[in-house]
């Protein structure tokens, strides 16, 4: 197996395009991907047919506009390539206008009330920056969805525009540095993708894991992650055997996967691709989920993506490495050596400074779900409060930057950007902090809260929005100075002045840091119910519509998919524990108990001792009864909240009233689970589970 050769067989990707298209149509092509100009309609059905006798070569009999929209996962709807001819037969063909616009079912999708049922009509659009490729036997086309009047429906519709309000103000600000090389600014994306692996059998026999992805139930198992002998431990074969064949399959997909390893839990695991293209990664996450599902279920696994799928051990994240690169390969958050770089990389790292203090509501609800809420703030996931962690050496930079000192360890002298040089930074000066949500780490920064089933669109729309707006409202102020160096000094001490209070390079997990952060006025919003309504404020439409990225009407429906989400997840686990209370814990511990007692009376009546069989039947049967009655509450509860018609009001329902009984709930099936002998208990146990494999 030649790797290089197999790597991107599957995509039509610029090597490609340059074998199949005249020469002319490949520049024109190119500059629209490379330099983000409009589409050549002139040349899409040269194109549509280049990538139709491609697909057909490798076998593909179908095409798909392939979109994201508001469910969190892809969508596709197939078409054949086959076309009527005279005397009953077909050709394989592909027309332009099927390249470049689909039309999909808008109203089935999630819109937050921006289409009625009987407003059917949506397009899918081609995004050229994005290559296609080949999925069992069907070409796939990335495309943006919107509806028939306008309306973003998708992820990558305002993900692209926050890449084109990042790429127009970072240029203002590298055109006031000197540089009138760079051509565009692109956002950059690694994504780390943790993961659990477990036997299928497993999975289908826990009716939670089926229909919602975690475990509502599961007591603990006398060995979990305590001896930390799981992270980076040796992988075991059959782990090793799916992870050889994922990689195969990514790497014909053109998706750079690089690091795989053991994680910290049992049977939890982790693959991590090299940085691309903020939309190119978005849309090779999603691919890279579902392949691993896919190559999973042909090993007799079943890849678990759940934020928290279990208890009480670590939850699965995603880690989103977010940096700003031109098209020259300047990475604009690398420090440097010189003052002109130096003094250009203070800025870029301001901003985002200033971007994350101003905008710690939009990154809170940016990971908001009612799965990463079992998540934050425990077992390494960072806590829900945002800050953010630069390391020692570079908070002391800034620190001497506020005080107008030259930062060298030696004395206090005036320090004027673009004049003195900063410190040397390799990219390892710092020591790596896991509880950061937002930390520094050499050249980039690692957004640590994104739960693993997340598409990494979402927070990276408001990560490139609200830093876009950061660098604008820097540029407005520098253009209009008379004397540049000293309008950005002055710039530079006032905005660390005024936003150092989200810096925090300690442990994010103390009592003492939620203290802290009240104290500095930072924000703990510890659910989704309390995070999502955030989106809609007056502050946030209007840095949303400043940037061109959402009207203020695709703000709340977005605001009302995400808090109508939240409420129907929590639903389907509510009824799942109802289910699986009364069809299967409830007469499963019953049983038991028969049977124990028909022990009692046996021993009884041979005059033997039965103390400790009558402490369990009274302890099993207080448990038993008080579990069945929690899930009356439950089942009362979701007769009330179904009259609450305000997804705000019903969400914090769910939170404040829902959530804690079914905790109760849990709690009395778990120490029953404890307490009753395993042929007894109706499905697998956690450490059938994570050592299954």
């Amino acid at each position: 197996m030649k790797i290089p050769e197999l790597f991107g067989e599957s995509v039509f990707n610029l090597q490609v395009m340059q074998d199949k298209l005249p020469k002319d149509v490949f520049k024109s092509l190119k500059k629209t991907i490379d330099e983000g100009l409009p589409l050549d309609a002139g040349i899409a059905g040269i194109v549509a047919n280049a990538m139709k006798d491609w697909a057909v070569e490798k076998g593909a009999t179908h095409f798909t506009h392939w979109f994201q929209p508001m469910t969190g996962i892809t969508a596709e709807k197939h078409d054949s390539f086959i076309s009527p001819v005279k005397d009953g037969k077909v050709i394989m063909d592909f027309s332009w206008k099927e390249l470049v616009v689909g039309e999909p079912d808008a109203s089935s999708f999630p819109s937050g009330g921006v289409r009625a049922t009987f407003e059917a009509r949506g397009y899918t659009t081609w995004d050229p920056t994005s290559f296609a490729f080949i999925k069992d036997g069907t070409l796939c086309i990335p495309t943006a969805f919107v509806s028939y009047s306008g309306e973003v429906l998708d992820k990558k519709t305002p993900l692209l525009k926050s890449m084109h309000a990042l790429n127009k103000q970072a240029l203002r600000i590298l055109r006031l540095f000197g540089n009138t090389t760079a051509k565009r600014v692109f956002p950059t994306v690694g994504a780390e993708q943790e993961y659990f692996l477990i036997d299928r059998k497993m999975y289908d026999a826990r009716k939670d894991l089926v229909f919602s992805g975690r475990t509502l139930f599961g007591a603990k198992p006398p060995k979990g992650q305590e001896m930390e002998d799981h992270y980076f431990g040796p992988i075991k074969s059959r782990v090793s055997a799916f992870m050889h064949d994922l990689d195969i399959e990514l790497w014909r997909l053109g998706i750079l996967a690089k690091t795989e390893h053991n994680e910290v839990a049992p049977a939890q695991h982790e693959i991590a691709p090299i940085f691309s293209i903020t939309n190119v990664a978005s849309d090779q996450n999603q691919l890279m989920m579902e392949t691993m599902k896919k190559v999973a279920a042909k090993h007799g696994l079943y890849c678990l993506l759940h934020e928290k799928p279990f208890a009480g051990v670590n939850g699965s994240g995603k880690h989103n490495n977010w940096s700003m690169s031109t098209d020259t390969g300047l990475n604009l958050l690398d420090p440097g050596s010189t003052p002109a770089e130096n003094s250009q990389f203070i800025t870029f790292l301001l901003a985002v400074v200033k971007a994350v203090d101003e905008y710690q509501d939009l990154l809170r609800l940016s990971v908001a779900s009612a799965g990463n809420d079992h998540r934050l703030g425990a077992n390494e996931a960072p806590p829900a409060i945002v800050s953010m962690y630069l390391g020692e050496e570079l908070a002391g930079v800034i620190e001497a930057l506020e005080k107008d000192v030259k930062y060298n360890g030696k004395g206090k002298q005036v320090m004027k950007l673009g004049v003195d040089t900063l410190p040397d930074l390799p990219k390892d000066a710092t020591d790596r902090n896991r509880t950061s949500p937002f930390a520094f780490t050499g050249n980039k920064f690692e957004f640590r809260m994104l739960g693993s089933t997340f598409s990494i669109a979402g927070p990276n729309i408001i990560i490139n929005t609200i830093v876009a707006d950061e660098l604008r409202q820097f540029a407005d102020e520098l253009e209009g100075a008379k004397d540049f160096n000293e309008a950005l000094h002055e710039l530079v001490a006032r905005t660390i002045k005024e936003h150092k209070r989200i810096i925090f390079n300690g442990n994010n997990y103390t009592e003492e840091w939620t203290k802290e952060a009240k104290k500095r006025g930072l924000l703990n919003l510890r659910n989704s119910a309390e995070a999502l309504p955030y989106f809609a404020s007056k502050k946030n439409i209007e840095l949303f519509e400043r940037n061109d990225v959402f009207t203020e009407r695709e703000v709340r429906s977005r605001t009302e998919i995400m808090l109508e989400n939240y409420s129907k997840v929590l639903t389907i686990e509510a009824l799942t524990m109802i289910e699986m209370g009364k069809k299967d814990i409830f007469p499963a511990v019953n049983t038991y108990i028969s049977d124990l007692c028909a022990a009692v009376s046996a021993k009884s009546s041979m005059g033997a001792s039965c103390e400790a069989e009558k402490e369990l039947i009274k302890k099993l049967s207080a448990s038993n009864e008080a579990m069945y009655f929690k899930i009356g509450e439950i089942e009362q509860l979701l007769v009330e909240v179904k009259g609450i018609t305000d997804v705000e009001k019903a969400a914090r329902f769910f939170a404040d009233k829902i959530i804690p009984v079914m905790q109760e709930m849990r709690a009395y099936a778990d120490d029953m689970e404890v307490n009753t002998a395993k042929k007894y208990w109706p499905f697998p146990t956690y450490g059938d589970i994570l050592f299954s494999v």
